[in-house]
């Protein structure tokens, strides 16, 4: 089964906004391997939305509706729902990401 996988207004503001901060801090080459790295990890959800982990930070909530795959030290943070993935947010992994995946995921 193939499923749908949908980046939410939000994953595409933080996608775009870790783009802009590796071009401007770094290089736009390593930009342009980081983008073309993440979206190689979101399109492979297509075909196993279930390989990835549940994100620490919710499964002490008792969480178990989010899981996250990664590229690096960058989580892409999603729910499948039927025959859809829905990338949630899209974050560097060496931020506080309790207090992200929280107001993201319980509001979104």
């Amino acid at each position: 089964m193939r499923y749908e996988v949908l980046i939410t207004p939000g994953a595409e503001r933080d996608l775009a906004e870790i783009i802009e901060y590796i071009a401007e801090h770094d290089a736009p080459a390593n930009a342009d391997h980081v983008l073309g790295k993440l979206l190689d990890v979101i399109d492979g959800l297509a075909m196993l939305p279930e390989r990835g982990a549940f994100p620490k930070e919710l499964l002490v909530l008792g969480m178990r509706d989010f899981r996250q795959v990664s590229f690096k030290s960058y989580r892409v943070n999603y729910r499948v729902m039927g025959a859809q993935v829905f990338i949630l947010v899209i974050a560097d992994g060496r931020r506080d990401l309790q207090a992200v995946l929280v107001r993201r995921l319980l509001s979104d």
